[in-house]
């Protein structure tokens, strides 16, 4: 008599990826710690400079223009404007790689493993530009434009604030905190592209395919002399620029160009001399300290400095809508747009929550999503302005915000520490258990 054979078993919500892909995202978010600090420290000094009696010094630096009109080119910037708009491009080039390498080589080639981030991603947006525009309904004056401004994560700040409250994150919960970032930065810059492009120069546009596409075609080629593609970065990015779409579109797709195949590296060069690695993490490698160390802190020192007014000053902020409807979209919008995803989508494919978690863990992570910093400055100087009053607020509002919601997630992560060293034991046991067919798998990629 025939039998019926059994459904294969549901993979849990939250369960451990491939321990190649864990021990990649820990090495990342180690390098973005540092990065975070630095981070922390330049918007730090950009806050104490613009309150201080020489706050007059640091507005004036922060607005003083270099470039000109070279070749019919509108590249005369503030040093602010250079730092969002150029800065930022070599910041979205890393999201772009760490976004291929993930959906090409990494769990996320899995549809199963990839809608969860996808969906919370989507999530966390939603909920928090749907808080915003229901406190800004009756505002009036073009408010409603600065809807994308909560919907924002900023992993660097993120992971620093693990880094300061000493958790050992699952690495479930690393896996699903940085893959929910970078989908949220590819989104947040396809909302950039989209809703904050206003004229478009069409044929500028079309110009810069060619320097993107001879970048593609040498990067396909193995080429990695820097005297050749950054040429081609450049002018890809100035092309962008003139386009009227947001220059740091370009970065995302100078990342989506390089393969993810691997290749001989050069002895001395990249991570791991004379063995075999992937393209594209040969210049993530390269780029992600540039990123991380000079282009996100020059950013944050430029676009976090706002003069407060003291307590006055404060309260005026906090009582303005725009301010309100930040910190609430991301105190309240991400956390309950992350969770309420999951637990939909959990329920949809009747997943559980992997046993060595607690549903508290998804939410203490939800809180760390909310910290928006470096992409939502840049949407609210794109929907008011750099330098008004309204943008004032939205440095504010972000600043706060994301403080607070730091605030609230280091108080729920910090009350399950002990679990997740427990947690953190096993997967490291799981770790040695796991070595052998590591070694046997590099043998091969070496023949």
């Amino acid at each position: 008599m025939a039998t019926t054979p059994l459904p294969p078993p549901r993979r849990p919500v939250f369960s451990r990826g491939s321990w190649a892909e864990t021990r990649r995202v820990t090495e990342i978010l180690r390098k973005e710690t540092v990065g975070g600090v630095i981070l922390l420290v330049a918007a730090a000094a950009a806050l104490i400079w613009a309150n201080s009696p020489w706050a007059e010094g640091y507005f004036a630096l922060r607005d003083l223009e270099l470039g000109g009109e070279w070749f019919g080119l509108h590249l005369n910037l503030t040093l602010g404007a250079w730092a969002a708009d150029g800065l930022l491009a070599i910041f979205f080039l890393v999201v772009g790689l760490e976004l291929k390498r993930e959906f090409v080589a990494g769990d996320l080639r899995d549809p199963s493993r990839a809608a969860l981030p996808i969906a919370a991603a989507v999530g966390g947006m939603v909920v928090p530009a749907l808080i915003f525009v229901l406190v800004n309904l009756n505002t009036g004056d073009g408010a409603l434009r600065g809807w994308a401004i909560p919907t924002a994560t900023d992993i660097a700040f993120a992971v620093a604030v693990l880094a300061v409250i000493g958790t050992h994150l699952p690495s479930a919960l690393r896996t699903f905190l940085l893959t929910l970032a970078v989908v949220d930065d590819l989104l947040a810059i396809t909302v950039i592209a989209v809703f904050y492009t206003e004229d478009i120069n069409g044929l500028a546009l079309a110009l810069a395919a060619v320097p993107l596409a001879l970048f593609a075609l040498c990067v396909q080629r193995g080429v990695q002399k820097w005297w050749v593609l950054v040429p081609l970065s450049v002018a890809t990015w100035v092309l962008m620029h003139e386009s009227g779409v947001h220059a740091t579109v370009a970065g995302v797709l100078l990342g989506f160009a390089v393969p993810v195949r691997r290749q001989a590296t050069p002895r001395g060069r990249g991570p791991a001399p004379s063995q075999r690695v992937g393209m594209a993490e040969y210049f993530e490698h390269r780029v992600r300290p540039v990123s991380a160390g000079i282009a996100i802190p020059v950013f944050a020192f430029f676009a976090a400095g706002v003069s407060i007014g003291g307590l006055d000053g404060f309260t005026r902020a906090l009582s303005d809508p725009i301010t309100l409807g930040i910190v609430l979209g991301l105190v309240l919008g991400k956390p309950i747009g992350i969770v309420l995803t999951t637990r939909v989508l959990s329920a949809v494919t009747r997943a559980n929550l992997d046993a060595s978690l607690r549903w508290v863990d998804v939410v203490g992570m939800s809180m760390l999503a909310g910290i928006g910093f470096t992409v939502s400055l840049l949407i609210g100087d794109l929907a008011y302005g750099l330098g008004s009053e309204r943008d004032e607020f939205v440095k504010i509002g972000v600043l706060f915000g994301s403080l607070l919601a730091a605030g609230v997630a280091a108080v729920v992560l910090l009350t399950r520490n002990r679990a997740y060293r427990r947690i953190y034991r096993e997967e490291t046991v799981d770790e040695d258990r796991d070595g052998v067919p590591d070694v046997y798998q590099t043998r091969q990629d070496r023949t």
